[in-house]
Formats: C-alpha cells, sequence, structure tokens
C-alpha cells in the first residue's frame, strides 16, 4: 500500500540548464511527505504542528538521481513506510515520469515533541496506519 501524489516540475525548480535543480527535488519530497500525513495517515501538519505540538523532521535521507527532470514535467512520488518504531518511519520514496525513475529515496523521519524538543511516540492512529501501509517480504 504506497502513497501516491503528483508534482509538476515549475519555473522555480530549475536551473538555467532547465533541469530540476536537485534541492528542489527536497522540496518536493517534503510536500510529498505533508501530503501522505494529511490523505493517508489522517493527520495534517497543521494539526500536528499548531495544536498537537509534534513534528517530523527527517533526520536521515539518501537519494540516487537516475534521469533529469525538466520544466512542465508531470512527477509521480510514491511513498512507502519500510520500518515504524516508536517514534522513527523509514521510508522510501520514488519519483517518476514518462515511464522511468527520476529519483529515488530512503528517509527517517522522527516524531518529536516540538516543546520539549524531543523524541516521542508517535500518535497511535498515525502509526497504525503507517505500519498498513509497510511492504511485508
Amino acid at each position: 500500500m504506497t502513497f501516491t501524489t503528483t508534482a509538476q516540475v515549475r519555473f522555480a525548480h530549475v536551473d538555467p540548464a532547465g533541469i530540476v535543480f536537485y534541492p528542489r527535488y527536497f522540496e518536493m519530497l517534503n510536500g510529498a511527505v505533508e501530503d501522505w500525513f494529511a490523505e493517508a495517515l489522517g493527520r495534517d501538519f497543521r494539526q500536528m504542528h499548531l495544536i498537537d505540538r509534534i513534528g517530523v523532521p527527517t533526520v536521515k535521507l539518501e537519494a540516487t538521481f537516475f534521469s533529469p527532470s525538466e520544466l512542465g514535467d508531470d512527477l509521480t512520488i510514491t511513498i512507502t513506510p519500510l520500518q515504524v518504531g516508536r517514534s522513527s518511519c523509514t521510508y522510501a520514496a520514488v519519483f517518476s515520469g514518462d515511464g522511468r525513475d527520476r529519483l529515488r529515496a530512503e528517509g527517517v523521519l522522527v516524531c518529536m515533541n516540538l516543546d520539549a524538543q524531543q523524541s516521542c511516540p508517535w500518535p497511535e492512529s498515525v502509526r497504525e496506519r503507517m505500519l498498513a501501509g509497510m511492504v511485508t517480504a
């Protein structure tokens, strides 16, 4: 059960060569993670940050770039949880378009109490949905 969202490569994403400047992929990925929480995990960032006072900072992110993306390209972004702990989640993300992968990434998010600035357990409903979306071998 992967989560899927889309992003269009915009003018702000590209460099003078007309291809996505690599840090912009990470901005798009953060947007996809935000969509994942709101649409699949049942907790949008407004609720989490402003009301629940929890954040989900990225503590590790590795990426491999396979093919450039250009202005106007429509990208499909999939997110799949790989491992869910008490307060962390390792996930895989794939950006694809026109039948080819553009980027594959693996990241780790940590649930953090914003007031204490320390990790805290995932809200149970979020953790259950993450576990339900995991790929099992």
